[in-house]
C-alpha cells in the first residue's frame, strides 16, 4: 500500500459522521467501582463501545495530522499543562473516573502533541498507518520478548528480520547475530559491552578492576551515546577520545590514527571505535573504509553507528554512502528514523555469533529452563540487558511486508530529495546562508536566517553575538503560533543555526517553501 492509498484510508474512515458514544460507555456518568466488568462477558457492549470511540479519536487525529491547516502543536508551557487546560488535568484521582473521561483526556492527550508534515525538529516524524496498525496490535497482544513459548511469532518475526537486516548490511547471514532495543543509544550501548566482553570476557565475572585502562574513539560529531555508555559501563567519560572531523563533519582517519597512537603512549588500551554513518546535526558519513583499515591494523572493534543513515541501505540510489559497514563488526540501525516506522524500533547487529549471549547470559532458571521440548535456542531473553522486553519487531515486518523493500527505497529517495529541493533553495537567496556549500549527503540542511538588520555586517564577533540570538527567538516565535517546527543548535565555533531533517515522506516542496517564508517572516523584524 502506497502513501496515497493510505491517506485515502484516512480521509474516508476520518470524514464519517461522528458517532455517539455507545449509551454502555455513557452509563449516565455512574461509575463502576473497578473497570473489571469492560473486560467480562456481560461487558462487551461497553467495551466495544469505548473501543469504537477511541478509534474514532485516533481517526480525527490522524486525519488532522496531515492537514496543512492544522496547526504542528498547540503550545502551552509546563506550568499551564500542570495546573490544567479545559478540563485536562494531570492529577491522579483516588476514586476512578468514569468512561467519558477517559475518553476526553485520550482525546486532550493527542491535542496538545505533536504531528504533521511542517515537523522538521527531529529524526523521527510522520504517521505510517500500517505501522499504527502494527503498534495496535502488539499493544492488543501485550506479550514479553523474552522466551518462544509466550511470543512464538515474534521471537521468529524477530529472527527473520535480523537476517534480513544483516544481509542488507553485507553480511553472511548465517554468522550474525543481534536483537531490537529501545533505541539507539541502548544500541550503542551494547556495542560497547559487547565490544569489552570479546577482548575481555573475564570483565563479566570480575568486573572492571581486572581490566587495564580502556580507551574508545569516537568523532566529535558522533552521538553523546557513546561516552555516556562509556561512563555508564564503567570505563569513563575521560576515555574516550574524540577524533576531529573535517570542515563537513566526517572523522578524519588520519586523527584516529594518532589518537591511538597517544593513547597507548598514556597506557590505555584501545579496543572500540565508533564510526557514524549520518551524524545528528550535519547528516555526514564517515569514511568506513579508511576507518575499517585502520581498526584492522589496530585489532580494534569497529561498530558503525547507522541510526540516522542505516536507512540509505534501502535505496539503491544512496546506499554506496555507507560503502564499508559490511566490515563492521557491529551496527546500530534504527527503522523509526528514515524508514518511518513507530517508535521504538531499533536493533543492534553483531557479525559474531554467540556474544550477545555469553555477554550477557545468566541462566534463570525460572525462565530459561534447558529442558524444554523445543528448542530453547528461540529463548532469546538472555541475549539481552533486559528481562521485560517491549515486543518492537511486528510493525517494522507488517510495514515491511506492505511497502517490500523498493517502497522503503523509493520513501528514502523522496526525503532526500525534499533535501536537495531545500539547499537548492537556499543558494539562491540572500537571506538565508547555508553553514557548510556542500550539497547534503543526508535530509539533513543546515542554515542560518539573516534578517535584514544583519545583511550588511561584516564577519566578526559582534555580527556572531547577535546572530546567536536569531534562531532561538524564531523557533520561540513559531512554537507559540504553532505554524512549524524546526530545530536549532550551535556547533563547535558556529552560533545557532537552523537543522532541518526530513524524515516524513508526507512532507511536500510545497512545504519547504512554507518552510522559509515563515522563517523569513517570523524573524524579518530581529
Amino acid at each position: 500500500m502506497d502513501f496515497l492509498q493510505q491517506d485515502i484510508i484516512i480521509a474516508t474512515s476520518a470524514g464519517k459522521e461522528k458517532q455517539q458514544v455507545s449509551a454502555a460507555v455513557r452509563d449516565n456518568g455512574q461509575t463502576p467501582a473497578d473497570f473489571s466488568c469492560i473486560y467480562s462477558k456481560g461487558g462487551e457492549e461497553m467495551t466495544r463501545g469505548f473501543l469504537q470511540e477511541l478509534v474514532h479519536i485516533l481517526l480525527t487525529y490522524i486525519s488532522k495530522s496531515s492537514q496543512r491547516s492544522s496547526k504542528v502543536l498547540d503550545f502551552h508551557h509546563p506550568h499551564q499543562l500542570r495546573e490544567g487546560l479545559d478540563g485536562f488535568s494531570l492529577e491522579l484521582p483516588d476514586q476512578p473516573e468514569n468512561l467519558e473521561q477517559i475518553l476526553v483526556d485520550c482525546r486532550d492527550t493527542l491535542k496538545y502533541g505533536v504531528r504533521h508534515p511542517r515537523f522538521f525538529n527531529q529524526l523521527s516524524s510522520g504517521l505510517d498507518v500500517i505501522g499504527v496498525a502494527g503498534e495496535w496490535l502488539t499493544s492488543a497482544a501485550n506479550t514479553n520478548m523474552f522466551t518462544f513459548e509466550v511470543s512464538p511469532v515474534f521471537i521468529l518475526m524477530e529472527e527473520f528480520l535480523l537476517k534480513k537486516m544483516q544481509s542488507i548490511v553485507g553480511w553472511s547471514a548465517d554468522v550474525g547475530d543481534g536483537i531490537f532495543c529501545p533505541g539507539g543509544t541502548i544500541s550503542n550501548l551494547y556495542s560497547i559491552l559487547v565490544a569489552r566482553y570479546h577482548f575481555y570476557p573475564e570483565v563479566k565475572t570480575r568486573g572492571m578492576g581486572a581490566l587495564p585502562r580502556l580507551a574508545l574513539f569516537t568523532s566529535e560529531h558522533s552521538h553523546y551515546s557513546v561516552k555516556k555508555s562509556a561512563a555508564v559501563l564503567g570505563m569513563g567519560s575521560e576515555n574516550v577520545f574524540v577524533v576531529k572531523c573535517d570542515e563537513r563533519g566526517k572523522m578524519i582517519p588520519a586523527d584516529l590514527e594518532s589518537s591511538i597512537v597517544a593513547a597507548k603512549e598514556k597506557g590505555l588500551v584501545p579496543f572500540y571505535v565508533n564510526a557514524t554513518a549520518g551524524t545528528t546535526v550535519y547528516g555526514a558519513f564517515d569514511p568506513l573504509n579508511a576507518i575499517a583499515d585502520i581498526c584492522h591494523r589496530h585489532t580494534l572493534w569497529m561498530h558503525v553507528d547507522a541510526a540516522w543513515g542505516g536507512g540509505l541501505l534501502m535505496s539503491d540510489r544512496h546506499r554506496m554512502k555507507l560503502q564499508g559497514i559490511e566490515r563492521a563488526w557491529s551496527v546500530t540501525w534504527n527503522p523509526h528514523k528514515m524508514m518511518g516506522v513507530p517508535l521504538q524500533c531499533s536493533a543492534i547487529l553483531i557479525k559474531k555469533r554467540g556474544l550477545l549471549q555469553g555477554c550477557n547470559e545468566i541462566g534463570a532458571t525460572y525462565l530459561f529452563q534447558t529442558d524444554k521440548h523445543y528448542d530453547v535456542n528461540y529463548d532469546t531473553g538472555d541475549k539481552s540487558i533486559q528481562c521485560g522486553r517491549h515486543q518492537d519487531v511486528f510493525k517494522l515486518w507488517l510495514m515491511w511486508k506492505a511497502k517490500g523493500s523498493q517502497g522503503f527505497g523509493s520513501q528514502v529517495n523522496k526525503c532526500l530529495e525534499n533535501a536537495e529541493y531545500l539547499y537548492d533553495h537556499l543558494q539562491r537567496r540572500t537571506d538565508f546562508e547555508l553553514v557548510f556549500k556542500h550539497k547534503p549527503e543526508h535530509s539533513n540542511v543546515c542554515f542560518w536566517y539573516l534578517p535584514p538588520s544583519l545583511r550588511g555586517l561584516q564577519p566578526g564577533s559582534d555580527r556572531d553575538t547577535r546572530l546567536h540570538q536569531v534562531a532561538p527567538r524564531i523557533k520561540g516565535r513559531m512554537m507559540e503560533k504553532g505554524s512549524l517546527l524546526i530545530g536549532y543548535q550551535p556547533l563547535g565555533a558556529k552560533v545557532n543555526f537552523f537543522r532541518c531533517v526530513f524524515s516524513n515522506p508526507a512532507t511536500q516542496q510545497e512545504d519547504i517553501d512554507f518552510l522559509l517564508e515563515e522563517i523569513a517572516q517570523l524573524g524579518e523584524d530581529l
